[in-house]
């Protein structure tokens, strides 16, 4: 389908490469088969320096492996019910990560369909858990090499991002909620519609 994205491409600050992964492709491959998806929405997190981030409060067994090498997939489970990936970026031990939000299926859409049977074609892979159940990630793929050309989870090089490139408050955080670092195509039908968030008496879950 595409080339590889090296892992030069990730061993950058988080607000170059989540802008930059617009357009790039993230396909999984099971023994059901492969779905591909071309990234049209992401969020950066930016570790210890953001108060949203998993890593702000430091290495625990949960996020160790934002603090790991470039490239890898960083996968949580949020709310009792949705897993969510992340693709760490910046040198290792920098702990930072873009949260992959929204896609279109540009591969293997039979498959991806028949994980959400009752979804529309436009949520298909529209929002964080919907991505994730459509490519068939969870905590299995938490630490995976997103540049290894064997790998069952691999970024792609795609298409250059051909929409103008938006950015705008993150979604679904209480801390930093109005930095700008969620990154999107205008006018791709799989972006969220933003809507501020109310906090909840409990923590919300916030991204990589």
């Amino acid at each position: 389908m595409s080339d590889l994205v090296g892992r030069d491409f990730f061993d950058r600050p988080v607000l170059e490469v989540a802008p930059d992964l617009l357009g790039r492709v993230l396909a999984h491959r099971t023994p059901d088969g492969e779905v591909a998806v071309r990234l049209t929405e992401v969020e950066a997190y930016a570790g210890p320096l953001d108060p949203a981030s998993h890593a702000y409060r430091g290495r625990t067994p949960r996020n160790a492996v934002m603090f790991g090498p470039p490239g890898h997939a960083y996968v949580y489970f949020t709310y009792g019910m949705h897993y969510c990936v992340n693709l760490v970026c910046a040198p290792e031990g920098t702990a930072s990560a873009v949260l992959l939000r929204a896609g279109e299926v540009v591969s293997g859409a039979d498959l991806a369909r028949r994980r959400r049977p009752r979804s529309s074609a436009r949520d298909l892979t529209r929002g964080p858990a919907r991505l994730c159940q459509a490519l068939a990630v969870d905590r299995a793929q938490d630490g995976v090499d997103g540049c290894d050309p064997e790998g069952p989870l691999r970024v792609l090089l795609g298409e250059p991002a051909a929409g103008e490139v938006r950015s705008g408050p993150r979604v679904g955080v209480n801390a930093a909620s109005d930095v700008p670092w969620r990154f999107w195509l205008d006018g791709e039908p799989s972006v969220s519609a933003y809507r501020r968030h109310v906090p909840r008496r409990r923590r919300a879950s916030t991204g990589g």
